[in-house]
């Protein structure tokens, strides 16, 4: 007995260093911030059992500490929900944004109508990034859907899909299998957010259910392999897609719902927004952004081999597309961001860039902000030291603006969380 004991106080010194190492490390880097849906444990309830520890994917997330569990590492949550799900007393609450940093979340039902009667929301819109997440939403919330639809006017479609992303194409397929009368609208190209991931990107994943196809048992995959097997999915499926049509504006008409575009006017029983919620990308605001030489996502890296590219932004695409850049042979890269910490991306990123930047291959300028491009420079300003450098290209990653107002002009109420469900 004595010989057990030692060893599981042994075993639980060690999960505690190493927890409170962990977390120690993220309070220090002002890696404190969740990026979206993240839990939060009532210490009163929590049993220590570790349940919660051993379910999340991505490790190293929460750690048990004086035998309760903590949320160690806020930055590397993304929001999966396994925790809340292992926790055998319900301890778990899942909750969107902080005190310190709000985030817009749209009011949704269960069954993923807004408070406009037909109007749905699935998907990244309503705060769940994840690729498994959309795509069971997009799934469930066309169930919801189907009894939804009224048979009364055989001239209106029985639903509009706005986005053709993970969500989107779940929906629509499950449209498709259900025999409705609907629509698919896509502003952009292909593979909705996911297409605009830089190239080789791995996108985690987990077995889903896919209508139409079956059980997809997709674990890691990269953003090439995924775009591969949804387009054999729409090809063997034959489901159709509006590509580069834009939703201009959403109204209630008489008993239904119009949709407008910018060449079509759609009459419609119900609407599924499955939008993401990147919006339009948000620009600098500095002289010479309107130069050809700056974009706002990076597609191919290749382009810019031998290239000096400024990569503005703190976020993983920000991160991503640097290291992309960086790891090509002759490419001069540096990565400006306004505050003093990557904390909105993932631990993994934040390994490579320092990786790169300590081997010389990456220069960082952390409280930094782009002042001016010029033709063949830029021009930074780093906590009152102004930074001229050479430069071909500038890749501006710093988020979109939420589509919120649209959703207000539509009707849909939407709420600020502040570490709120």
């Amino acid at each position: 007995m004595l010989l057990i004991w030692s060893v599981y106080y042994g075993l639980n010194r060690r999960r505690k260093r190493r927890a409170t190492g962990v977390r120690d490390e993220a309070l220090q880097a002002g890696l404190t911030q969740p990026a979206s849906l993240h839990p939060v444990i009532d210490p009163s309830q929590c049993l220590g059992c570790g349940s919660c520890v051993s379910a999340c994917p991505e490790k190293n997330v929460l750690g048990l500490i004086d035998n309760r569990s903590e949320l160690i590492s806020p930055t590397n949550c993304i929001g999966h929900g396994a925790c809340k799900t292992a926790c055998p007393v319900n301890a778990i609450s899942l909750v969107f944004g902080t005190s310190e940093r709000g985030i817009d979340i749209p009011l949704v039902a269960p069954d993923f109508e807004t408070n406009v009667p037909g109007i749905f929301i699935a998907g990244e819109l309503g705060g769940m990034g994840l690729i498994r997440n959309a795509i069971e939403q997009g799934r469930q919330a066309m169930a919801s859907i189907i009894k939804y639809c009224r048979k009364d006017n055989p001239q209106e479609l029985d639903v509009v899909i706005v986005g053709a992303g993970p969500a989107g194409l779940s929906a629509s397929l499950a449209a498709q299998e259900s025999k409705l009368r609907f629509v698919t609208l896509e502003q952009d190209s292909f593979g909705g957010t996911v297409s605009h991931f830089p190239r080789g990107k791995i996108v985690m994943t987990a077995p889903v259910e896919l209508p139409l196809v079956g059980t997809v048992k997709f674990r890691e995959v990269s953003k090439e392999s995924l775009l591969e097997f949804w387009g054999d999915v729409i090809r063997k499926t034959g489901v159709q897609i509006n590509y580069r049509e834009r939703v201009e504006a959403i109204t209630t008409i008489d008993r239904g719902l119009e949709v407008r575009t910018q060449g079509n006017v759609y009459r419609t029983k119900s609407i599924l927004l499955a939008i993401g919620r990147r919006g339009t990308p948000r620009k600098l605001g500095v002289p010479g952004e309107d130069s050809t030489k700056v974009v706002y996502r990076l597609i191919d890296p290749e382009q810019y081999r031998s290239d000096n590219v400024l990569v503005v932004g703190g976020g993983d695409s920000a991160l991503e597309a640097a290291i992309s850049i960086a790891e090509l042979p002759d490419s001069v890269v540096s990565l400006s961001y306004r505050s003093g910490s990557f904390s909105r991306a993932k631990e993994k990123n934040r390994q490579k860039v320092d990786d790169l930047k300590n081997s010389g291959a990456l220069t960082v300028f952390l409280n930094s902000n782009v002042k001016e491009i010029h033709d063949n420079r830029v021009e930074i300003d780093q906590q009152g030291t102004a930074i001229d450098f050479k430069n071909d290209a500038v890749i501006v990653c710093a988020g979109g603006i939420l589509p919120t107002p649209f959703l207000k002009e539509t009707g849909i109420q939407v709420e600020t969380k502040y570490g709120t469900q």
